[in-house]
C-alpha cells in the first residue's frame, strides 16, 4: 500500500512509497482504511525534531476513514463503520482518567515507540502512535471513534485534532466569558478554531494576530473582529483595552517568544492560554515578582483541555447548527502524491488546513 514516509528527522520532504505494510493487527486492535487526513503543524514539528518522534515514520494524526477489520475483544465497532482517528485515546483506568482529565492520559503515547508499519528495509513508526498519511493503518480500538454518517470524512478528520484543540482551548481551558476581549496569536487551523470557540463563548472583541496577510483575512471570516500583524498588536491593545491588556490571550504558535508576547498583552488578572506545542529546550520565562504581582493565570491546553469524546460530540453539534464553519477551513485539497506541495503551503502560511484525500 502507499504511504508517505520521513526517513530521517530533519528532512523537509516525504517520500511516497508503495511498499509499506500496516502491522500489529490482533486483539484490541482495528485496521482502518484512511479516506481523508488533515495536515497539522504538529506533523511538521515532528519532522523537524521539535516534537520527539522515532524515525523512519509515517506522519499524520488528524484522519478519518472506515473500519476494515476488528481484532478479538473489540466491542462497539464493526467493519464498515465510519470513524475519526483519536491520537490520544483514554485508557479509563489511570489516575488522570479517574480524575476526569482524560486528555492527560499517557496510554496513547506508549504506542509511539511501537512500529505501526514495515517495509522491506525494516520497521516504520506512525506519528503519535497513528500515522494517517497512508491508505491503511492499524491502531488501538480506542483510537477509532465512530462518527455519524452525515459527517464527511474531511470534516471528521479536522475534528480529530485541530478543531477539538482550538475550540477546547477557548471553551474548556480558558472558559472565555461573554463580553470579554480576546487576542489569538497564530491563526492557522488551530488558531482559527480558537477564534471560533471564543466567538461561540460570546467574546465581544477577538483580535487575530498573524504575520501572513491571507491568514489575517481568513480570521475575519471565522469570527475575529479585527486582524493585525504582530507589530500592530500594541496599537490594538491600546485602542481596545486602553492599554490594560486583553482578558484572554491565546498563544497558538508554540514558541517562547510568542508566549512572552502573549503574557505581556494579557491584563493583570487575565488569562494566558498556551495552545501551541513547542520544543523541550525552548524555555518560557517570567520573573517571580511579575508572576506574583500581575496574578495572570497561565493555562496550558492539551488537546483542548477536556474529555475528547465529549469535545468531538460538541464540535459536531455546533457544526450541524451552523455555529462553527469547518468546511471553509479546508483551503487546499491534494492527493497523497502531492504531499510535499502541501507541506510547502503550510510552511509559508498559504494554507489553513490541507485535506489529503486517499
Amino acid at each position: 500500500m502507499r504511504a508517505a514516509v520521513l526517513h530521517e528527522i530533519g528532512q523537509d520532504k516525504l517520500e511516497v512509497l508503495d511498499d509499506v505494510e500496516a502491522v500489529g493487527f490482533g486483539p484490541g486492535k482495528v485496521k482502518l482504511r484512511i479516506r481523508a487526513t488533515g495536515l497539522c503543524h504538529s506533523d511538521v514539528s515532528a519532522m523537524s525534531g521539535v516534537l520527539p518522534q522515532p524515525a523512519p515514520f509515517v506522519p499524520g494524526h488528524e484522519g478519518a476513514g472506515e473500519v476494515l477489520d476488528i481484532g478479538d475483544g473489540v466491542t462497539g465497532l464493526s467493519a464498515g463503520d465510519r470513524v475519526l482517528v483519536c491520537w490520544l485515546p483514554a485508557c479509563g483506568a489511570c489516575p488522570a482518567c479517574r480524575r476526569g482529565q482524560t486528555q492527560l492520559c499517557l496510554a496513547g503515547f506508549m504506542n509511539a515507540g511501537t512500529p505501526n508499519f514495515k517495509r522491506p528495509g525494516g520497521d516504520v513508526f506512525g506519528f503519535a502512535g497513528t500515522g494517517t498519511f497512508t491508505e491503511e493503518v492499524v491502531v488501538d480500538a480506542g483510537c477509532a471513534v465512530p462518527v455519524p454518517d452525515d459527517v464527511p470524512f474531511e470534516i471528521a478528520a479536522l475534528i480529530g485534532c485541530g478543531v477539538t484543540t482550538g475550540l477546547g482551548a477557548a471553551i474548556n481551558t480558558a472558559q472565555v466569558q461573554a463580553g470579554s476581549s480576546v487576542a489569538v496569536i497564530g491563526c492557522g487551523g488551530v488558531g482559527v478554531s480558537t477564534i471560533q470557540g471564543a466567538r461561540v463563548q460570546g467574546a465581544a472583541q477577538i483580535v487575530a494576530v498573524d504575520p501572513v496577510a491571507s491568514r489575517r483575512e481568513a480570521a475575519l471570516r471565522f469570527g475575529a473582529t479585527e486582524a493585525v500583524a504582530p507589530d500592530e498588536l500594541a496599537d490594538a491593545k491600546q485602542r481596545i483595552t486602553g492599554g490594560e491588556g486583553f482578558d484572554y490571550v491565546f498563544e497558538v504558535v508554540g514558541r517562547s517568544a510568542t508566549a512572552r508576547t502573549a503574557y505581556e498583552n494579557t491584563r493583570r488578572g487575565g488569562t494566558l492560554c498556551i495552545v501551541g506545542a513547542g520544543a523541550m529546550d525552548d524555555n518560557f520565562q517570567v520573573n517571580m515578582f511579575e508572576l506574583f504581582f500581575d496574578e495572570k493565570r497561565i493555562l496550558p491546553s492539551m488537546y483542548g483541555g477536556g474529555d475528547v469524546l465529549r469535545s468531538y460530540e460538541r464540535a459536531i453539534a455546533l457544526w450541524r447548527a451552523g455555529r462553527i464553519d469547518l468546511e471553509s477551513m479546508i483551503t487546499h485539497r491534494v492527493q497523497l502524491a502531492e504531499i510535499n506541495e502541501a507541506l510547502g503551503q503550510m510552511r509559508t502560511g498559504e494554507s489553513l488546513r490541507t485535506c489529503i484525500e486517499l
